[in-house]
């Protein structure tokens, strides 16, 4: 079986998130600890923690819309929108996007947190979060909705209110969710599909986004599953 790069992600993550749920070793050592970072030089732990889970139910959504969203079904995920766009160049470029966004959702959390030393964060939602936004760039009208809800709009403005809702409960504090690890994944996925279609390929992502954007019938806004 030809295994892409989304389900060997997930293989590899499934793995490491179920060992860490019994083995209190690696959840320590692969969770993002930021006064590890800033007082033990332990960077690796912006990477790391994106390979545990704090439960199934986390481990599950986020694989899953990795998966739906990465590979997708009859392979129009990002990753096979990255081989078409960029050739040979698409899988490497799949695979940094993803690696980088674990890292850079988490700057301006470790930021604010690297003495906190009652801080921890761990997931690959931040990740997660850029693969779903650059897949909007290509597919801005493709509906979405939430799990169980037949009820779908464009990913355009789906990924507006996820930012605003994200921005608010980021602002009001209060859980456990690293809310602004969600945006700047989000933002980072949006940011690098522009930066690599200007100079990996003559793909004029922009123009496409808004073209698909302006030729919708407004009627077919929201849709019913």
């Amino acid at each position: 079986m030809d295994l892409s790069i989304t389900l060997i992600i997930i293989i590899i993550t499934c793995i490491i998130s179920i060992s860490a749920f019994s083995n209190h070793k690696i959840m320590n050592d692969l969770i993002f600890y930021p006064p590890a970072i800033s007082q033990q030089n332990q960077w690796y732990l912006f990477f790391s923690c994106g390979l545990i889970h704090a439960d199934w139910a986390h481990l599950f959504f986020n694989m899953y819309v990795l998966y739906a969203f990465g590979s997708g079904q009859h392979k129009q995920g990002v990753e096979f929108i990255f081989k078409e766009v960029f050739a040979e160049k698409g899988a490497i470029l799949y695979l940094v996007m993803y690696i980088a966004a674990l890292a850079v959702c988490l700057i301006p959390t470790y930021s604010k947190n690297k003495n906190n030393q009652q801080y921890r964060s761990l997931g690959a939602s931040g990740a997660v979060s850029a693969v779903v936004f650059a897949y909007m760039m290509f597919n801005p009208m493709q509906g979405m909705g939430l799990l169980f809800l037949p009820i779908y709009i464009p990913g355009f403005l789906f990924g507006i209110i996820y930012l605003v809702i994200s921005s608010w409960l980021s602002r009001k504090g209060g859980s456990n969710i690293n809310h602004s690890a969600h945006i700047w994944g989000a933002l980072f996925g949006i940011v690098f599909v522009i930066f690599v279609c200007q100079f990996f390929s003559s793909f004029p992502v922009l123009q496409n986004f808004i073209q698909q954007i302006k030729n919708t019938d407004p009627s077919k806004i929201i849709t019913f599953g």
